[in-house]
């Protein structure tokens, strides 16, 4: 049990935020991500279709006989974490719970700003989770649906980037949030342009929170030697490769893989 991997999942390249965050705190761990390059994004799919590839994803990680599942993808995780617990025999974790501990904790005034794609804003799960923790929080969520494509582009620091992130965020700013909660894990890819943006925000990347929600949740640590890193893809480019080695920090190898299975 202690060898198998943990897998991973998102909608695309964002992901790997986390999971460059569990490999730096577990650096013995095996680890498989998946990401759904083919079907990205999520965040404007229905939660029917979204409860349907987060299964299949889910699935297809299993057949590499995973110890552990992370649903690094907040749009599944806001519609699919309960089904994913339900459906598969594994431990499940999701980025919603962890984020939003984070934010409470570090939120001076309670006033948090969550930000993210239409289908996870939709579904209030950061709402609801920031408010069970804290009644007397204020919660303002704003949909940024360009973000993600913008991302998957490779425009991390670009005019255009900069000019739609105020658009989206000065309407939060202006209603006196102190926190904001990166709610995509895309969005961590330009929390360098957002913290030039709004210096005074404490941003909440639920990446660091998730791998210590994993460290706790393991059912088997691997003690010894360096861990192997696996990355699957269900379409291949060079997008996700040139943005995948600036998270990671090296050559990675990709591997593209079918997920046309129901």
């Amino acid at each position: 049990m202690a060898d198998r991997a943990i897998g991973i999942f998102d909608s695309g390249v964002g992901g790997l935020t986390v999971l460059k965050a569990i490999k730096d705190l577990l650096p013995s761990e095996n680890l498989i991500y998946f990401g759904d390059t083919a079907r990205v994004p999520y965040g404007t799919k229905s939660p029917r279709t979204i409860i349907k590839y987060s299964i299949q994803n889910a699935k297809l990680l299993e057949s590499y006989s995973i110890k552990m599942l992370v649903v690094a993808c907040n749009t599944s995780s806001a519609h699919a974490l309960d089904i994913l617990k339900e459906e598969f025999p594994f431990p499940v974790v999701g980025v919603v719970k962890p984020g939003a501990k984070l934010a409470v904790f570090s939120s001076k005034e309670g006033r948090i700003g969550v930000i993210g794609t239409e289908a996870t804003i939709k579904s209030h799960a950061y709402r609801k989770e920031i408010v069970s923790l804290n009644p007397f929080c204020e919660v303002y969520e704003k949909s940024c649906p360009l973000l993600v494509p913008l991302i998957e582009e490779g425009w991390l620091d670009d005019p255009v980037t900069r000019e739609v992130v105020k658009r989206y965020l000065d309407e939060l700013v202006v209603k006196g949030i102190d926190t904001l909660v990166l709610g995509c894990t895309h969005y961590p890819l330009i929390k360098g342009v957002i913290g030039e943006l709004y210096p005074e925000l404490n941003l909440i990347d639920s990446a660091v929170a998730v791998a210590k929600e994993v460290e706790r949740s393991l059912p088997a640590k691997r003690e010894e030697g360096i861990g192997s890193v696996k990355i699957l893809v269900s379409d291949r480019t060079e997008r996700f490769e040139r943005i995948a080695r600036l998270i990671m920090g090296s050559e990675v190898e990709i591997e593209e893989v079918s997920i046309d299975k129901e």
